[in-house]
């Protein structure tokens, strides 16, 4: 049985960050609800509910909705139109393919005062006579039934004849849910005589599993392959029994119907994780003690015989993405095994290798598993002769190199291509008179003589400046 949970209710809630306090529209449509309940509480603030397509038998705890606009609960067990009076703000009722016998029970919408369209379409109460005119005389708030405008003179019409219409709406009415009675019986006195027989099934193969049983004892294996074939039969049969059985369309069937794929939905997963969980024996050592080439992953690998490192070279190209911790390898002295998520890849080796002397990485290019087995048996190279011309080559190089060692040379510079000033030359001196701190040069000052044509030197006047 599902219930409506917190979990569920956030996990659908996600337009809204999955905060559920301030949640305004919400849709919880094929969860195989079996009971509407905790949305009063959680989510007071809702306008638009979809509850279409579950296995709710009964419309319940919605009355503290005040702001509920829109409610879908088509395609449910629904029997009875109740508990919307306090839906104050409710607009839109979607009730189609429900299971409405009791059409005096859409009294209890008189309430939503603000309710204009009704859907009632595929409900049993649908084929009783003068259904819409007893459901347009009832509800005078409403404007659309079944997608159908209503009318102002059919509403005038119908309520004309609405004490006629009532009376033979409550004889339909007992009709139906004497019928109901009855379908009720029979859906009880089916599913008793299901369990019979499934507790005969069970008691049947206790017996077949007895120890006492002496043909199990002999023959194991063949009485396991006949069991199974016998079970896969027997399901066969009970399939065909079920779905081929004439049942009416109740409440009961629905629920039945999905409790059995429910039940054989569990039993295919049941049996798929039982053969996950059955490992595959794979034969890596034959009985005289040979060791196989087994490759289960189906991976691409090279081995290389690296020779001049004396060593052997396995590259297995796993998966890249593929975390380490999934591999685990085993190398030994004659082959290799490396289990690759617990399938396993053994390969023999052409030669003895070390295991302790082993490494194992991976590459961070590539993602391949690089193995590295240096061999057992250690290879010796000769040192590779050098020719006496070489030789005499190399002693004469060593000969030239010890005189020039003996030698010290000099940086030989040639006076000619380059030249030095004479740093003594730079400023050179001139001759001064006078004294004071004026100083005049005497041939500026005979010049000046020269140049002025009677000119007297008389030395009581002082120096012009």
């Amino acid at each position: 049985m599902v219930h409506i949970t917190e979990d569920l209710v956030r996990r659908r809630a996600e337009h809204n960050n999955c905060e559920i306090f301030s949640l305004e529209e919400i849709s919880l449509h094929q969860q195989e609800i079996e009971k509407l309940e905790h949305l009063d509480k959680w989510c007071r603030d809702l306008k638009i509910l979809y509850l279409q397509n579950n296995l709710i038998p009964k419309i319940e705890n919605v009355g503290k909705l005040k702001k509920l606009e829109y409610l879908n609960v088509a395609l449910n067990n629904i029997e009875r139109i109740e508990n919307l009076e306090g839906c104050e703000e409710l607009k839109k009722l979607d009730l189609t393919a429900n299971f409405i016998g009791e059409l005096s029970s859409i009294e209890s919408l008189k309430c939503n005062i603000h309710l204009k369209e009704l859907f009632l379409v595929g409900n049993p109460c649908t084929e009783f006579e003068g259904y819409r005119q007893f459901v347009v005389a009832t509800l005078h708030q409403l404007k659309y039934l079944d997608s159908k405008e209503i009318e102002r003179s059919e509403r005038i019409k119908a309520l004309q004849n609405y004490p006629e219409v009532k009376w033979k709406i409550r004889e339909q009415e007992r009709a139906y849910l004497l019928k109901r009675a009855r379908e009720k019986e029979e859906a009880q006195r089916r599913m008793q005589e299901r369990k019979d027989e499934k507790q005969k099934q069970m008691d049947s193969k206790l017996e077949f599993h007895s120890p006492d049983c002496p043909q199990e004892k002999s023959n194991q294996a063949e009485d396991d392959g006949e069991q199974e074939r016998y079970r896969t039969v027997e399901n066969d049969d009970e399939d065909r029994k079920f779905w081929e059985e004439p049942t009416p369309y109740t409440p009961e069937s629905r629920l039945e119907t999905h409790r059995y794929i429910e039940e054989k939905r569990k039993a295919k997963d049941n049996a798929r994780e039982s053969k996950k969980r059955e490992k595959t024996a794979w034969t890596l050592v034959t009985a005289e003690g040979r060791v196989l080439n087994v490759n289960v992953p189906k991976l691409h690998f090279s081995l290389k015989d690296d020779e001049e490192n004396n060593q052997i070279i396995l590259d297995l190209a796993v998966y890249r993405h593929l975390e380490t911790s999934l591999l685990d390898v085993d190398v030994q002295p004659t082959y290799i095994r490396v289990l690759v998520k617990g399938k396993p890849f053994q390969l023999v080796l052409p030669e003895e290798v070390k295991p302790d002397s082993s490494s194992a990485k991976r590459s961070q290019t590539t993602g391949h598993l690089v193995v590295t087995m240096p061999k057992a048996k250690e290879i010796i190279l000769a040192k590779q002769k050098v020719s006496a011309s070489i030789k005499h080559s190399d002693c004469n190089t060593q000969q030239k190199n010890t005189r020039r060692s003996g030698q010290v040379e000099k940086l030989e510079v040639d006076p000619s291509k380059y030249s030095f000033p004479d740093v003594t030359k730079i400023i050179q001196e001139k001759e001064q008179t006078g004294q004071g701190p004026i100083k005049l040069q005497p041939q500026q000052v005979a010049e000046v003589k020269k140049s002025c044509v009677g000119f007297e030197d008389n030395e009581d006047v002082p120096p012009l400046i």
